[in-house]
């Protein structure tokens, strides 16, 4: 309990400091390299891998050992840069959702009457993992992984070309007792989810709903590669006016929790393949409370979110950029215009 006291303080004090001076693409690689030179060597040496290492492709989102040094061996000094290069990453919502997430592990932690030794549910267990040198000239990229959270960059010339495979998830979806009761760190995700359902006639109602019972977890895990998924839902040029508004909201909260930059490029690219290849599915209740899941998919694009796990009160969530994970794409382009690689 100390050491989440000191971590959080640290976030607090770190997360002011960010809002009066907003960080933007261009600052990551600054930011990375800041957080390098507070580490030991041995740390260093542990978080740091080549840009090409198979590692880069290794992203979880359960409660695993991982690889790269986490905030259990950090020190206040250490544990600030790494802040401060996390909220740089991400938008304040995606920033506080992150904070939010981590702080349910001290939730869990009561909730399966696990002892004061026992460091299997512990907000410190973040790991952070560089890939390559942090340069404004060259390729590299980082990640922020734990239980319920993968976050995954990558930059070319101090461009950030991709912020996906994104994972957020919570347990529970809702706090149901103690001081955080009704804390549901997702909430926007499964109201505008069931909005969108619930706005469906009879008749769009049965393109949408492949099934009555939902998959037990995202359909694509943690895949290298994520492709479109079948059935593929009603279409967006099928829905109504009021219809399309709830749809484009509903893909906006998962689109806000990138950096300003990052969200606005990937929002063109989405539009730019063309809103009418977009679909919406669902699977499992229509009413929250039993088991559901939907996806939001395109040329482009996959998003998808299951509730079903500890009676249906366990969130998973994930972004996909179908043509871009890791960078695949640009860093593909990139790689041929200089044929270094």
């Amino acid at each position: 309990m100390v050491k989440l006291k000191a971590l959080f303080k640290t976030i607090c004090i770190v997360f002011t400091v960010v809002i009066s001076s907003p960080a933007n693409a261009q600052d990551l690689a600054k930011k990375a390299n800041a957080f390098l030179n507070t580490l030991s060597a041995e740390l260093r040496a542990q978080a740091q891998f080549d840009f090409a290492d198979a590692e880069r492709f290794n992203w979880n989102f359960v409660p695993i050992k991982r690889n790269g040094p986490s905030f259990r061996d950090f020190d206040e000094k250490q544990k600030s840069a790494a802040i401060v290069l996390l909220r740089a990453s991400l938008s304040d919502q995606g920033y506080q959702k992150t904070r939010a997430i981590i702080e349910l592990e001290e939730v869990l932690k009561v909730i399966e009457g696990r002892g004061p030794s026992d460091n299997f549910r512990d907000p410190l267990n973040y790991h952070i993992s560089i890939f390559g040198t942090p340069s404004l000239n060259a390729e590299w990229g980082w990640r922020f992984e734990g239980h319920h959270i993968s976050l995954n960059f990558s930059s070319i010339k101090g461009v950030l070309v991709s912020s996906t495979p994104s994972f957020f998830g919570t347990n529970p979806a809702i706090v149901t007792s103690g001081p955080k009761k009704g804390t549901q760190v997702l909430k926007e995700e499964e109201e505008f989810g069931f909005l969108l359902l619930n706005s469906l006639d009879e008749k769009q109602l049965k393109i949408a709903r492949f099934s009555e019972n939902a998959p037990s977890d995202i359909i694509t895990g943690n895949k290298r590669k994520a492709s479109l998924l079948d059935p593929s839902g009603i279409k967006f040029s099928d829905l109504n006016e009021v219809q399309k508004k709830i749809f484009l909201k509903l893909m906006d909260v998962y689109m806000k929790n990138y950096a300003a930059e990052f969200s606005e490029k990937f929002l063109r690219k989405i539009k730019n393949a063309g809103l009418d290849n977009l679909h919406f599915a669902w699977a499992g209740s229509l009413k929250p409370g039993s088991g559901h899941y939907y996806r939001i998919q395109g040329n482009s694009l996959l998003i998808e979110y299951d509730n079903t796990q500890n009676n249906s009160n366990h969130v998973h969530t994930v972004v996909r950029d179908l043509t871009n994970d890791f960078g695949d794409d640009v860093l593909k382009g990139h790689y041929q215009q200089h044929k270094h690689h």
